[in-house]
């Protein structure tokens, strides 16, 4: 007699069997989406391998796998040090500066992009504020020097032809946070504009004939039409923005640092490159950055589990 197959028995292979069936179908689109995943294996994966140096002390003699293990003594010597909160205090200060000025602009400059009608005027504007996020950031950091210079600035020279006496702008620690911040805001601003068109352009016309019908100006049909349906971009844009919260960009803080403005200029990340690479404490180095990447995730899983409390709208 032949042995009674169990019901559902042959689930498990019909479910591998359709898998498999949808992988060949689709095998373009695996292709396609191949690069990405090699590249955020190789360039972002891979090298979370040298993580553990964080917990021992590295000698490149012995390796990693050689180095002897000290557990949390580098982190702890991060969190006694004398210049611990400043780094975050300066840090988290100019994060949430520029999320503050630089997050809801390009959002207002969307809207006002999206209410102008001459189309020739339009795309003039657009490509002068999208402009500056092509200029590299060794160029925009010469250039902010240039202009703020206290002999020959440009901007130095314009604010005492008008009667007043201008700032040290690169010299003065209270002025570095501002000029840091301005200066990004006016570089980023136009092309941060690109995804709220994008989702603008997928505003139903017929919303805007309806409340024209009704009499309602285009203020209210921009705050309670084109606002709305943006909402979930500028939610997860801003999830995203929070994420990278600690990942202030050290390229142009390096440039434009010098040791008068270094008590508010100093940020995790220029720490990072002095310690990591100036002074050769790879696993101090790598301690404090772990330690920046965990808040930064920290931050990111509360304002995502805020925003799905609150709302419809979350990365997952």
């Amino acid at each position: 007699m032949k042995a009674s197959k169990t019901p559902g028995a042959e689930l498990p292979l019909l479910k591998k069997t359709s898998r498999r069936a949808q992988i060949l179908g689709n095998w373009e689109l695996y292709l396609f989406m191949l690069p990405a995943v090699l590249y955020f294996l190789i360039f972002h994966y891979a090298p979370m391998y040298g993580i553990q140096i964080a917990f021992k002390n590295f000698v490149p003699s012995l390796g990693v796998t050689g180095s002897p293990w000290v557990g949390f003594d580098h982190f702890e010597r991060f969190f006694n040090s004398y210049y611990f909160w400043d780094l975050i205090w300066n840090t988290f200060s100019i994060s949430f500066y520029e999320l503050a000025i630089g997050f809801p602009l390009p959002i207002i400059l969307a809207l006002a992009f999206n209410e102008v009608s001459n189309g020739k005027f339009k795309k003039t504007v657009q490509t002068v504020t999208y402009a500056p996020h092509f200029i590299s950031v060794v160029v925009m950091a010469g250039m902010i020097i240039t202009f703020l210079s206290p002999s020959n600035g440009m901007i130095v020279m314009l604010i005492e032809a008008l009667g007043f006496n201008a700032p040290q702008f690169l010299t003065d620690p209270a002025w570095f946070k501002t000029m840091y911040v301005l200066s990004g805001v006016w570089q980023s601003t136009g092309w941060g504009t690109i995804i709220y068109l994008a989702a603008l352009s997928g505003v139903d016309p017929q919303q805007h004939e309806a409340a024209i019908v009704d009499g309602a100006s285009r203020f209210k049909r921009v705050l309670h039409i084109n606002l709305p349906s943006i909402l979930p971009t500028i939610t997860i844009m801003l999830i995203l923005n929070m994420g990278n919260i600690l990942t202030v960009g050290y390229e142009k803080i390096l440039l434009l640092q010098n040791s008068l403005n270094l008590e508010s200029s100093d940020v995790i990340s220029t720490y990072v490159y002095r310690a990591g690479l100036v002074d050769a404490q790879y696993s101090f180095s790598t301690a404090v950055g772990l330690f920046n990447s965990v808040i930064n995730v920290i931050l990111l899983v509360t304002v995502n589990w805020i925003a799905r409390r609150t709302s419809e709208n979350s990365l997952w």
